[in-house]
């Protein structure tokens, strides 16, 4: 029979019952040559009951709820009817049956393979010419009551055990899969972060003091003796700018790693899913290259903006915008939600797991040199729009590309 069905604990009840089965065989065979009622036939009938069961319980195949485990089922409850016809004290046999019944069997061949079982011991007792008592009636019902709330309570417990095995095995999951969550929404913003720093410091000063050093290098004359030193100044102004912009390159989003912002966009309006919810984008004007903050700020107002939309706004549809506008570039994100009051303040839509609320993109869009606008109203949905200038290809001061 299956050792691998239930927990271990379950190894020393079935060594209970191989020992119930075996003594309940002797005590028969026993009683039998003590009273000499057939003893050899008995004797006999119950060895090869013993190794009946002994094989089917070794059998790989005899398995719970299975071809062979009722076949088995079926030959030892004929071998225990045979020596039941012999001798009465076969009726004890039953108990360790009914076990065996219920757990090879299903529940609805199970139940009445064991009234069966506990009607025929009650009637081989009878046919034997034994005193009819009460006990002769209730100790087999008795007996077979006991047997099924025990094997159908055990099987209760076995499924809750399972059950809440299951969920603590999911939670584990689910709880490393939040840590790793964390970790990696961590990672990127340090990443971000740094990029922002590095942009803001170090390539804005390389890039004012390159213009400098171009300024001071036309109004010397070309034999001056500090033309050369100036011109050296300003390529290496101009090669650490160069590196720290490949700097902010590298530690920009991955999704804008693997292509432009638009594509970038594009996945994020596949990927983003609600009840009910349809994402579309668009591309509106003609396409430029925009500084890497300038396309972190776009994408980032973009997952904010959504991540509000499918855990706030109950929408059935929203829209991502992106257009070039000659001297400006500029993102839209509207959808059809619940909306809110923009007087008494966006208290729910700021809250995206993100962290980047209405606040965080206005001081993104602040940074920039851009603008954030909200319109919404309860029941009419909510429009995000953040609008950058364009930068200046010379690069002037604060306009720069980095």
């Amino acid at each position: 029979m299956d050792s691998h069905a239930h927990p271990p604990v379950a190894a020393a009840l079935r060594l209970c019952l191989h020992a119930l089965l075996v003594g309940l065989l002797a005590l028969a065979a026993v009683r039998a040559v003590a009273d000499g009622t057939h003893p050899r036939a008995v004797v006999v009938v119950s060895a090869g009951t013993a190794a009946l069961y002994a094989a089917g319980a070794l059998a790989p195949a005899v398995q719970p709820r299975t071809r062979a485990g009722a076949l088995w089922l079926a030959a030892l409850g004929a071998a225990w009817l045979a020596l039941l016809a012999l001798s009465p004290e076969a009726l004890w046999v039953a108990f360790p049956l009914y076990f065996l019944q219920l757990h090879l069997l299903p529940t609805r061949w199970a139940l009445p393979a064991v009234a069966v079982t506990a009607a025929a011991a009650i009637a081989g007792f009878v046919l034997h010419g034994q005193a009819v008592t009460p006990g002769t009636f209730i100790g087999p019902l008795l007996g077979a009551a006991v047997a099924v709330a025990t094997v159908l309570g055990y099987e209760a417990l076995f499924r809750e055990s399972e059950r809440r095995r299951e969920l603590i095995e999911e939670l584990m999951s689910t709880r490393a899969e939040l840590a790793e969550a964390e970790r990696t929404a961590g990672t990127l913003a340090e990443r971000e972060r740094l990029a922002r720093e590095i942009h803001d410091t170090l390539a804005q000063g390389l890039s004012s003091i390159q213009l400098l050093l171009r300024a001071a290098e036309r109004t010397l004359p070309a034999d001056a003796p500090a033309t050369g030193h100036v011109r050296r100044a300003r390529e290496a102004a101009q090669d650490n700018l160069a590196e720290a912009r490949r700097f902010v390159r590298a530690l920009s989003p991955p999704d804008l790693a693997n292509g432009s912002l638009a594509a970038a966009l594009e996945r994020l309006s596949s990927r983003t899913t609600g009840p009910g919810l349809t994402v579309q984008f668009a591309v509106s004007g003609t396409p430029v290259e925009l500084p890497t903050p300038y396309e972190v700020a776009l994408l980032r107002t973009a997952q904010s903006a959504l991540a509000n939309t499918v855990r706030h706004a109950g929408a059935g549809r929203a829209e991502i915008t992106l257009s070039f506008m000659g001297t400006s570039v500029s993102l839209d994100v509207v959808d059809d939600g619940r909306g809110f009051d923009p007087g008494r303040g966006p208290v729910v839509a700021d809250q995206d797991a993100g962290g980047f609320g209405l606040p965080a993109m206005r001081a993104r869009a602040r940074s920039l040199g851009g603008t954030l606008s909200v319109e919404s109203a309860p029941g009419q949905g909510t429009a995000v729009a953040l609008t950058l200038p364009l930068p200046i290809p010379d690069g002037r001061p604060g306009q720069d590309a980095a």
